[in-house]
């Protein structure tokens, strides 16, 4: 009787700490969750963020990395609409690199390493800042649902809290299961519980669920490495920020090392394959394909004598280190032996084990472009509930998800990103039309429009918008407007301009360009392949430029671009307008696709299930074919 009477007790005063209704609710404290509260609070929205460990907000749970290929471009467009992790990733840089530099620059991608912890730190560091943003540590268990419309959460204490719209951003912890050799047990992170209650509720109401996999290799200690028989891999010398604010600049970078696998460590690891939960069948669900296992990649490159492993430190002061490369689920004394059979490893001593972990997810056929849900309004999913994989992805989708949620609040339009505008509308365009069923991953080559996508200028595509929605600061809107303002004095001086050959034959020769006979715009000079605008700087017109203007290196490098890829970049802007035209072709909610029995049969059904809001993204469906959409357009008149 004590008991029951305590638990009620318990449960009064836990309630008058909450006896206002929020604007918007956050379940989960990782990269999409954190997202998703600061842009509720800088759009001025009461925001509640629940996690079930306030000391794991913001967690690295993977690899101590930011960016890389197509990511890097999604955390410069989160920054330029006002997010946080670019600006985190900058404070917490242990090294930078600029991948694919010898490439296009619409494949150049920034990626960083991080300090695991203070990435974290410096995360929970900026939401405290923010007033209107609560924390309350507890497990969501349950939604409140009135009249298909969420209406606040039920955490596992028993409070009932408020909301006017709920974001969900669970990541692994759905029902998550933690598998290592023989062993598996419940779990949404080494060391965490699952997260249980939701999963159940959501599939009773009508939501399809599915499950999916991802891993992690085991963490070591630095201290036993022998680092003499390794590779040193070190960062850019000349290296760049994530953020267009450039408030902190590494002074310093750590190396990362290279060493490889061998035959030795593939026959260790081969002799527990019985013990591996993937092949034995006790994990059914989907891994990501762009990150195999260290026991998917023996199998499946059987012909290949050694699999490259790269040693990342996870910070400046501590010696975890990150083998990037070994991700395993196989027995934790299997790992143990394998990883002291590569050379610089044989002293080596591990912290804890690699791991696979299966977790649920809801294919995000069942949201609508803004990531809120078809089957109950103002609940909205971002993250790895809607089958993504990757921090970078997570945050995008976070962001958005808090953007659109705080609109929706004040009955405002959503804001959807066409695919010719970002990369983050090509990812949730993908997510919403094609569904996944593996863990999606952004990579360029799912970016039609890549080359006018490109990391260096997402601010001139998005900081304009952010600054309508207040999402961004005076700061902010003073660099884009100094950057636009030296790159609009630049043009307008070169386009009056020329060489003479005195000043630039001797340059072309070194380059191995033909000279020039006559006075040429520099313009032409510029747009030649092997012609660098570095190689330029000394001509007596540039020197004047940089004496009145000084050098905005952003600037200078956008215009380059510009001017290399003049005809690309037009070409495609061309082929995004053709795309805009059919966006701008709206489809009723409740057209009757079945009717118009000269669209295929499985054009009409895929329709039928999409429901798709615009002929744009009725063309991308897959099933749906070209002679449907002229078919489509017909019947609407067009």
């Amino acid at each position: 009787m004590y008991e029951e009477n305590g638990k009620q007790i318990l449960k009064k005063s836990f309630m008058s700490l909450f006896n206002t209704t929020y604007d918007i609710i956050i379940v989960g404290g990782g990269h999409a969750g954190c997202e998703a509260a600061l842009a509720g609070a800088k759009m001025g929205k009461k925001c509640l963020l629940v996690t079930m460990n306030m000391q794991t907000i913001a967690q690295m749970s993977c690899n101590p990395a930011m960016g890389g290929i197509a990511k890097g471009q999604i955390i410069r467009e989160i920054d330029a609409m006002g997010g946080g992790s670019g600006i985190i990733t900058d404070k917490t840089m242990i090294q930078f690199k600029m991948l694919n530099k010898s490439k296009g620059p619409a494949m150049w991608s920034p990626r960083a390493q991080n300090d695991r912890m203070r990435f974290a730190e410096e995360w929970r560091l900026m939401l405290e800042r923010y007033e209107n943003i609560d924390f309350w540590q507890d497990m969501v268990t349950e939604l409140n649902i009135n009249n298909n419309r969420v209406v606040g959460v039920k955490t596992m204490m028993g409070l009932n809290i408020s909301a006017k719209t709920v974001i969900l951003t669970n990541g692994t912890f759905l029902n998550g299961k933690i598998h290592i050799g023989e062993k598996n047990f419940m779990g949404g992170r080494s060391g965490e519980r699952s997260s249980i209650g939701l999963s159940g509720q959501l599939q009773k109401i009508g939501f399809a669920l599915g499950r999916m996999k991802t891993g992690t290799p085991p963490r070591i200690d630095g201290r036993s490495i022998d680092y003499s028989k390794m590779e040193e891999d070190n960062g850019d010398l000349i290296t760049k920020n994530f953020s267009y604010l450039n408030e902190y600049t590494i002074k310093e970078q750590k190396p990362c090392f290279i060493c490889h696998t061998n035959n030795k460590v593939h026959d260790m690891l081969s002799k527990s394959f019985e013990k591996s939960p993937m092949f034995q069948g006790r994990i059914t669900a989907k891994g990501p394909r762009y990150c195999p296992s260290i026991e998917d990649k023996i199998t499946r490159f059987k012909e290949k004598e050694k699999h490259q492993i790269f040693i990342e430190p996870e910070g400046w002061n501590t010696c975890e280190i990150y083998v990037n490369g070994f991700a395993t689920s196989l027995p934790e004394e299997t790992q143990y032996k394998a990883l002291k059979l590569i050379p610089g490893l044989e002293k080596v001593k591990m912290f804890r084990p690699g791991y696979a972990i299966e977790y649920d997810y809801f294919p995000p056929t069942q949201l609508i472009h803004s990531l809120e849900t078809r089957i109950v309004k103002n609940l909205y999913f971002a993250g790895q509930i809607n089958g993504t994989t990757g921090y970078e992805e997570a945050a995008c989708q976070g962001l958005m998800a808090g953007i659109n949620a705080s609109l929706s609040i004040d009955k405002k339009d959503p804001l959807i990103f066409k695919r010719n505008e970002a990369y983050i509308g090509v990812l949730i365009d993908d997510l919403i039309t094609k569904g996944t069923e593996e863990p999606y991953r952004m990579f360029t080559s799912r970016a039609e429009f890549r080359i006018i996508l490109r990391q260096d200028n997402a601010d001139i595509r998005l900081t304009p918008i952010a600054e309508k929605l207040g999402l961004v600061n005076n700061k902010r809107k003073s660099i884009l407007t100094e950057k636009l303002d030296y790159t609009n004095k630049l043009i307008q001086k070169i386009k009056s301009s020329s060489f003479s050959p005195e000043e630039v034959n001797q340059i072309l020769v070194e380059k191995n360009e033909s000279k020039i006979s006559q006075k040429t715009k520099i313009e032409k000079i510029l747009s030649r392949p092997k012609v660098n605008l570095n190689d330029l700087q000394n001509t007596t017109f540039f020197k004047k430029f940089f004496s009145e203007h000084g050098k905005n290196e952003e600037a200078l490098e956008q215009f380059e671009i510009n001017t290399k890829y003049k005809g690309y970049i037009e070409k495609e802007k061309i082929n995004a307008e053709k795309l805009t035209r059919l966006e701008n072709i709206k489809l009723p909610k409740n057209f009757k696709y079945e009717k118009i029995l000269s669209i295929s049969s499985e054009g009409r059904q895929k329709l039928k299930e999409a429901k798709p809001q615009t002929v744009g993204q009725a063309s991308r469906i897959s099933g749906v074919s070209p002679s449907d959409i002229s078919v489509l357009l017909v019947h609407l008149g067009r």
